[in-house]
């Protein structure tokens, strides 16, 4: 009972001594937390040490304790704690392998508490291998506010699973147990998916262990103004800082991402790899036909095959075999493109080789040893990526351009290879840069069975609100309405499969919508909103909006390929047929731009029947970031949002 006593009295002189050196401060309209802090002068971490619940936002008129000066709300009076004597210096520290709390107060000549008491993540979580924490010291340091200790500045701290990879093979890399690995990644239990960003919790490769880096890294910082379109991911990606890094030296970024934002970055940052959108213009009105030019498609229709089979067989296996369906229909449309290529006096050659590829095999180095490529202008295909990957790397020595026309995976970079086809992270980028360049107030209700879309939201976009789901698996009008802001657009992100929560949703929201400008969004095209259950009147109601690497275009430009398309081949064409053209026409086009493709790619944006190309130089590839954001207008047609 006298220790219990003890404890109580402690407790409650360290309360006094936080909130005695505190104010109050009333949220008015249009304040956050960055501008909240910068009228006190204090840091925004201060801010959300006295109010953790601030790290989700701020609403008008809510009540915020704010330490009457930086860094004071912070420390505590205990008993035989010593307190520091001298200036104060802030240090960001990294931590290593078998450190304790302990261990860095004492390197730091600071209490215990006080690393507690400045890191509040620490009592909850622990402390963790290459975890971001402050540290407010006396001590002398090289480099004061900027030192930055780490095991090695460029290591991952994240994985994206890659084509063929297991759990087992990637724990192995990284020296981690798959059930580590596993624990970091709870979704992946059941299945692996390629693309996934997997977390880890070594900041080296196993292989690193041989040599250890134990000694100091220290970071010069520069300001950097944020830029239209920059988010979360893309300043990490650009200043070589893991999101950890980033928000503790700039953390008014966690409140969100905003045009202008003064933050700091290191001074070797590489911000030219983030290209902004190019103005796109229609190319075929910048066409030079002074030189000829070679194509080459490099299509599986496994032609050996066909040959070997009966006329029957084949007819059977046309209705079975969705590969070559798919194939043959990419084809139709290509040659359409080769066809409109010669109408405009286009001085084209084209080549058609059988890649004859599955998703483990493929006749590409055959082609390329027994063929001469050395003058060849560029090269569509093949449809697999490990197959693209291979072409490109074996005709890198030509700068020969390679383009990937339908998978979607980021891949391996190579500086000849184009990935046509947007990736999937990149479509999500693509509308949370719409939400936040309107200012939008982002609300997410997530299916709790989709935990990697929790954990992506969570950790690349933290300013974003999430609902929270009832033990009926579905969310509460009164909940999703204390997240809202009147006086902004409420984007609201369903995350569902179940038609019970996604109309229970629509519900909610319609009923909210009279208080409250509201806009249902989605990360990508969500087949359950197709189904009778979901009213489309509720949906235009809405306004759902959903980015889309295609869309329907009644022009007459579209009009002209469906009629041509029906002639040649008696039916109309559908999206891989589309596809087909999209990409072969707009390659074509591009050869013939002063500069040659390359350069097009570099230069010039562009937008073909159902597809938009802008391409992007990403740590030396290129990846095409041209996706469509769609919304349900009221007239119930389909418009993109601009």
């Amino acid at each position: 009972m006298k220790q219990f006593f003890i404890g109580l009295c402690t407790t409650l002189l360290v309360s006094v001594s936080a909130f005695s050196q505190t104010k109050e401060h009333k949220v008015a309209k249009g304040e956050t937390t960055y501008s909240i802090a910068k009228k006190y002068n204090v840091a925004v971490e201060d801010i959300y040490r006295l109010n953790p619940e601030a790290k989700n936002g701020v609403n008008e008129n809510a009540v915020l304790l704010i330490p009457t000066k930086a860094g004071q709300a912070v420390k505590t009076v205990v008993k035989d704690t010593p307190k520091p004597t001298g200036k104060e210096t802030r240090v960001y520290h990294v931590v290593e392998a078998k450190e304790t709390v302990y261990s860095i107060a004492k390197k730091y000549d600071t209490s215990e508490e006080s690393i507690k008491k400045n890191n509040p993540d620490i009592e909850k979580d622990g402390l963790k291998l290459g975890q971001t924490i402050v540290v407010f010291t006396t001590k002398k340091v090289d480099k004061p506010a900027t030192v930055v200790k780490t095991i090695a500045p460029s290591a991952p701290k994240y994985h994206m699973v890659e084509p063929k990879e297991t759990k087992f093979g990637i724990a192995k890399k990284y020296g981690l147990t798959v059930e580590e690995l596993e624990t970091l990644n709870p979704e992946i239990r059941e299945n692996l998916e390629i693309g996934q960003n997997l977390r880890l919790n070594k900041a080296t490769p196993v292989a690193a262990k041989t040599a250890p880096v134990v000694s100091k890294a220290v970071v010069q910082y520069m300001d950097y103004t944020v830029q239209p379109k920059e988010t979360l991911y893309s300043l990490t990606k650009a200043s070589g800082l893991s999101q950890e890094q980033l928000l503790a030296v700039n953390p008014e970024l966690a409140a969100g991402v905003k045009i202008g934002m003064i933050i700091k970055v290191p001074s070797n940052a590489k911000f030219n790899q983030i290209t902004p959108n190019k103005e796109q213009v229609d190319i075929t009105k910048t066409i030079n036909k002074q030189e000829g030019k070679e194509l080459v498609l490099l299509l599986p229709f496994h032609l050996d095959k066909i040959e070997a089979d009966s006329l029957n067989s084949v007819t059977e296996r046309l209705k079975k075999d969705k590969f070559l369906n798919m194939t043959l229909d990419f084809y139709a449309g290509a040659l359409i493109a080769i066809d409109s290529a010669k109408t405009l006096g286009l001085p084209l050659t084209v080549k058609i080789l059988d890649s004859e590829e599955s998703k483990n095999s493929s006749a590409v180095a055959s082609l390329i040893s027994s063929n001469d490529f050395s003058k060849t202008d560029a090269i569509i295909g093949p449809f697999f990526q490990n197959h693209v990957e291979t072409t490109a790397s074996l005709l890198e020595k030509y700068n020969t351009p390679v383009i990937s026309p339908l998978s979607n995976e980021r891949g391996k970079p190579y500086s000849n290879l184009f990935q046509a086809m947007p990736n999937s992270l990149d479509v999500k980028r693509k509308m949370f840069d719409f939400m936040m360049e309107k200012n939008g107030n982002i609300i997410a209700i997530i299916d709790p069975k989709k935990g990697s879309v929790k954990q992506y939201i969570t950790e690349n976009y933290p300013g974003v609100k999430i609902a929270e789901i009832n033990d009926k698996g579905v969310p509460t009008l009164e909940n999703v309405k204390s997240l809202m802001d009147k006086d902004k657009t409420n984007y609201v992100i369903l995350e569902s499969e179940k038609t019970g929560m996604v109309l229970s949703t629509c519900n909610i929201l319609v009923s909210a919508s009279a208080e409250y400008p509201v806009q249902l969004v989605t990360l990508e095209k969500n087949e359950t909103l197709d189904f009778e259950e979901i009213p489309l009147s509720k949906l235009t109601k809405l306004k759902l909006l959903y980015p889309s690497v295609s869309r329907d275009n009644e022009t007459a430009q579209a009009a002209i390929f469906a009629k041509v398309f029906k002639k040649k081949n008696n039916i109309f064409p559908n999206r891989f047929a589309t596809r087909g053209f999209d990409v072969t026409f707009d390659v074509i086009l591009r050869l013939f731009q002063d500069g040659g493709y390359k350069e097009s790619v570099n230069e010039k944006a562009s937008e073909q029947i159902e597809s938009k190309f802008n391409y992007v130089n990403l740590d030396g590839g290129y990846y095409n970031k041209g996706v469509y954001l769609l919304y349900y207008d009221e007239d119930l047609t389909l418009k993109e949002a601009k």
